[in-house]
């Protein structure tokens, strides 16, 4: 059986080494080429992964020369995830984002038009798609544990984007501070801000959970730190036909979520209307509350079944039977939230309740 091709597009985003290190350990995939502008970027997966020469290109069109492929991992800047799928579009490649989406709902719908006729699948990976907690708290919804679902809570973040590689390697503060002022995360244009970068989790995750109702209103509120031009701290409350619910994003959490967790813990909250369910990030169970069991009791977290462990995993499943993905990595229900978060950037620049955009 062939090998998938994969190509790894943009080192932008650090998650690239955590993907191709998912390619690499695939046995029915390889890392086919890598391109970015800048070598130095690539060294790293480079050399962890023994990623031949022939492979490695700082021109794009050269990269895709040296092709066929069948995926493309896309970890650009969020304001160029557009442009990219535009170019990767005629390629004959399937187009595998790294969250967030886009840096806002037109440029979401130009990577769908992009890729519609292709015959190639458009796929949005939000890691947290792949923790163990959340996926059984939407077992246990969907199942009816807590009732009619009525409020998601999100609260999620870290310390900031510079402080970890690929691998959740850690960077020093003194190296945080002096990259600030020429790293794309802290740039408007670019698609920067805690905003972009996390509320699209908790949008994505909760239509998910919500299973696709979209709010009527979002109202936003975002801090605003004398020479950051953009947003660490964002809280937007989505009013839905049937309750409120909420979505914090925080750049400068106390610990990151995945080595101590901070307070406030970073994950979800569900409210229903027979229970209550705590799902923290990375956790080994959920914390529940029903009306049967008042008292709060912990639910093991289910372990993820082969074939959805991981997103390269599941997508080259899905491939390889020839479905669909489904859930927070199909685009459609992306675009819900692309929505939320679009509304919550102009709630928060012109400080008022906005119905939600089209």
């Amino acid at each position: 059986m062939a090998k998938f091709r994969v190509a790894g597009i943009s080192f932008d985003h650090m998650h690239m080494g955590d993907l191709l290190r998912m390619v690499h350990a695939h046995p029915e995939a390889e890392i086919a080429g890598l391109y970015d502008p800048d070598r130095a970027r690539m060294q790293a997966a480079i050399d962890a992964f023994s990623v031949p020469e022939d492979r490695v290109f700082t021109d794009f069109d050269a990269c895709m020369a040296a092709g066929p492929y069948d995926m493309a991992l896309l970890c650009a800047a969020t304001a160029d995830h557009a442009a990219y799928t535009e170019k990767l579009a005629p390629h004959g490649v399937h187009v595998f984002v790294e969250k967030p989406f886009a840096a806002s709902a037109e440029d979401a719908r130009r990577m769908i038009a992009a890729m519609e006729g292709t015959g190639r699948q458009l796929v949005i990976n939000w890691p947290l798609r792949w923790v163990e907690s959340h996926v059984t708290a939407k077992r246990l919804i969907d199942d009816g544990l807590i009732g009619e679902l009525r409020e998601v809570h999100f609260y999620d973040g870290n310390r900031g984007p510079l402080y970890h590689l690929a691998d959740k390697i850690e960077v020093s503060a003194e190296d945080v501070e002096r990259q600030k002022q020429s790293s794309w995360w802290y740039k408007k244009a670019s698609g920067g801000g805690a905003l972009l970068d996390y509320m699209g989790y908790g949008a994505t995750l909760g239509t998910w959970y919500m299973n696709g109702q979209a709010p009527l209103e979002v109202t936003c509120c975002v801090d605003e730190t004398p020479g950051i031009e953009v947003d660490q701290h964002a809280i937007a409350v989505c009013r839905y036909a049937r309750g409120l619910s909420k979505m914090e994003t925080r750049w400068g959490t106390f610990t990151d979520p995945w080595t101590i967790q901070p307070q406030p813990t970073c994950g979800f909250v569900f409210v229903g209307t027979d229970g209550t369910i705590s799902s923290p990030d990375y956790a080994t169970h959920v914390t529940v509350q029903t009306r049967v069991r008042p008292e709060r009791h912990e639910i093991p977290a289910d372990p993820l079944p082969e074939g959805a462990r991981n997103a390269i995993e599941y997508v080259l499943g899905c491939l390889r039977r020839g479905d669909r993905v489904k859930g927070p990595l199909d685009p459609a229900l992306c675009l819900i939230a692309q929505r939320i978060v679009d509304t919550a950037v102009r709630s928060a620049a012109e400080k008022r309740t906005l119905k939600l955009l089209p």
